[in-house]
C-alpha cells in the first residue's frame, strides 16, 4: 500500500487500537520515542501503521521493565542489541520472581502451620514482611542514581553476586562489632577497612559516579522510610571512618 493510500489513525482512534492512552501517546511523543507520521492542517496527530509496529515495540520494552529513556535508546541504533537487553532484563525480572517465590513460600508455610495448629508461624509472617519490604528498598534506593547507573547496577548484579556480597558484608560488619574497643590504626582495624572499601569498590565498579551516589543516599538517613535501615550501626560506621582516617595519614 502506497503511503498516500495507507490507512491514517487520529490520536483517539490510534490509542484505542494500540490499546494504550492518549495521554501516553502524547508523552511519546514530547519524548521523542514515537513521533506521528504526519499531521492534519488543524495541527492534530496522525498515526500509521507503521506507527503501530514501533508502539509495539514500545509497550514490550516497557513491560520487561526497561525506562523510556533505555527504550529510546534500544530503539534509536541501527543494530539494537536485543540480545544484551533482554539478558540484563531476564536477570532482574528473575531476581524479582526468586523474593516474589520466597514470600509465597513463606505464605504457604504459614498456612499449613494455622491449619494444623490452629496458631499462627509468626516466624513465617516475619519473613514473608522481609521479602516485601526488601523489594520496597530496592525501588526507593533507585532514586538516588542515574538510569544508565541503575542499568550498569543491574547488568553486575547477579543473583550469585549478591548473595556472596550479602555474605560477606554480614561477615565483616560482625568482625567490626567485635573489634570496636580496638585501636583503629591497628593492623588488625586496618585490614577491616581495607576489606569494606573493597566490598565498596565491587558495588560501584569504580565508577566514581555511583560512589558519589551511593554517600548522597547515606548522607539523606533523614529522608530514608521507616522500613529501611542501615545495614551497620553507627559505632561500627565511626570505626571504619576511623580507622580509614589512620590509614590516610599513614
Amino acid at each position: 500500500m502506497s503511503e498516500a493510500h495507507e490507512q491514517l489513525f487520529q490520536a483517539s482512534e490510534f490509542a484505542a487500537v494500540a490499546g494504550v492512552t492518549v495521554r501516553a501517546l502524547h508523552h511519546y511523543d514530547r519524548t521523542g520515542l514515537l513521533r506521528p507520521t504526519r499531521y492534519t492542517s488543524a495541527g492534530y496527530r496522525l498515526y500509521t501503521s507503521r506507527d503501530l509496529a514501533r508502539l509495539q515495540q514500545i509497550v514490550t520494552l516497557k513491560f520487561i521493565g526497561l525506562s523510556l529513556k533505555e527504550i529510546k535508546e534500544v530503539l534509536g541504533r541501527r543494530e539494537p542489541d536485543l540480545g544484551e537487553t533482554l539478558r540484563l532484563q531476564r536477570r532482574v525480572v528473575e531476581e524479582r520472581l526468586r523474593r516474589m517465590r520466597m514470600a509465597a513460600s513463606a505464605i504457604d508455610r504459614a498456612e499449613a502451620a494455622l491449619a494444623a495448629t490452629g496458631r499462627v508461624d509468626w516466624e513465617a509472617f516475619r519473613e514473608i514482611v522481609e521479602v516485601i519490604t526488601m523489594q520496597h528498598d530496592i525501588e526507593w534506593v533507585k532514586k538516588y542514581y542515574t538510569e544508565e547507573q541503575l542499568a550498569d547496577l543491574a547488568r553486575r548484579a547477579t543473583p550469585e553476586v549478591l548473595e556472596r556480597g550479602q555474605r560477606a558484608w554480614a561477615e565483616l560488619i560482625r568482625e567490626v562489632e567485635a573489634s570496636l574497643g580496638e585501636d583503629p590504626a591497628s593492623e588488625h582495624a586496618q585490614g577491616l577497612a581495607a576489606r569494606w572499601t573493597a566490598l565498596i569498590e565491587e558495588f560501584t565498579g569504580g565508577d566514581p559516579g555511583i560512589a558519589a551516589n551511593l554517600r548522597r543516599l547515606y548522607a539523606d538517613q533523614a529522608n530514608w522510610p521507616d522500613t529501611f535501615k542501615k545495614p551497620y550501626s553507627d559505632e561500627v560506621g565511626a570505626f571504619i571512618a576511623k580507622a580509614q582516617a589512620a590509614r590516610d595519614k599513614g
